[in-house]
């Protein structure tokens, strides 16, 4: 299962979108949408420059205000004297979320120094852009009309988007705890800034757990299941994870552009055979009502998810 597979992770060079290898760059999205639901963008337009300076404030912030919190957790479950059993029901990981739309909660995050804001800021105004193009290139792949994902995504107050940043300490016992337990993700677009030197993130394909190369600069895009739905599963969401390791501290900056609460979430009606089965098309349902039964279902498999909201359809 090695390097072989590691090889061929897919890499998008988002700058040849615009130019002769337009063509050549939109197989590669297609491809890793329908056989990976995760690709590598490198060149897409955010500044490196601005990707330093908040991966500088990120790693500062864990430090000065997270650092001992998280070593106190550890201390007060007893984890760091672990037993020689596999903890299954928690993550070893420090995190915070920060929320951008439809109102941000930047400002109300007591312990962020105003610099720290402001880059998040800056930030999260870029990504959204990121997002919402690659939400038009996956319509243009799917034969969807140009802003389909965009609206079905807007509900009635525009999409929800947040940030879950993470750190993802040294772990003494990395094969008994998970950095984070394997589950799909349940929203909309994900994009991912993640640590270049220190690994950790998988993903499953063909039943094997493939690592998620470190690449400076570039963002990680994984596709939520309700792109899953939208599409009638052309395009999977796909169960991840993240390895805790023994030495380093991982840092990861996952972004959730996800529909908006009131988003009534439907297979689009060109990516339903006409004569399919009730059986082979996906649920239709309002995105809150998803959310709060993925709440409780989250590291579990999706099918389950889709099924109660089959069955709940009748409410619509």
């Amino acid at each position: 299962m090695g390097e072989t597979m590691e090889l061929t992770f897919p890499v998008v060079d988002l700058s040849k979108i615009d130019g002769d290898e337009r063509g050549a760059t939109m197989d590669v999205i297609k491809d890793a949408c329908e056989n990976w639901g995760f690709f590598e963008l490198m060149n897409h337009g955010i500044s490196h420059e601005l990707m330093d300076t908040v991966e500088k404030h990120t790693k500062e912030h864990y430090k000065k205000c997270m650092e001992q919190r998280f070593k106190e957790m550890v201390a007060s479950k007893g984890l760091d004297q672990v037993a020689q059993t596999e903890i299954n029901d928690m993550d070893w990981e420090s995190t915070f979320f920060l929320r951008h739309l439809p109102k941000t909660n930047v400002n109300e995050i007591s312990d962020l120094e105003d610099d720290y804001r402001v880059v998040m800021k800056q930030f999260a105004v870029e990504l959204e852009k990121l997002a919402e193009k690659l939400l038009d290139l996956l319509c243009e792949n799917l034969g969807l009309e140009q802003g389909y994902l965009k609206k079905v995504f807007y509900g009635s107050k525009g999409p929800n988007f947040g940030t879950k940043v993470s750190n993802y300490p040294p772990c003494p016992k990395p094969d008994l705890i998970k950095g984070l337990r394997a589950h799909t993700d349940a929203g909309g677009i994900i994009l991912l800034f993640q640590d270049d030197k220190v690994s950790g993130l998988q993903l499953l394909k063909d039943g094997n757990w493939v690592d998620v190369p470190p690449m400076k600069h570039s963002i990680v895009v994984n596709l939520g299941d309700q792109l899953e739905v939208i599409t009638n599963g052309k395009y999977k969401s796909v169960m991840h994870r993240v390895i805790a390791q023994t030495d380093g501290t991982r840092m990861s900056i996952a972004s959730f552009y996800n529909p908006g609460n009131d988003a009534v979430i439907h297979p689009a009606p060109a990516l339903v055979d006409e004569g399919a089965e009730k059986s082979d098309v996906y649920p239709k349902f309002v995105f809150e009502d998803y959310m709060k039964l993925y709440a409780g279902m989250k590291f579990q498999a999706k099918e389950p998810r889709f099924e109660a909201m089959k069955a709940n359809a009748a409410t619509i």
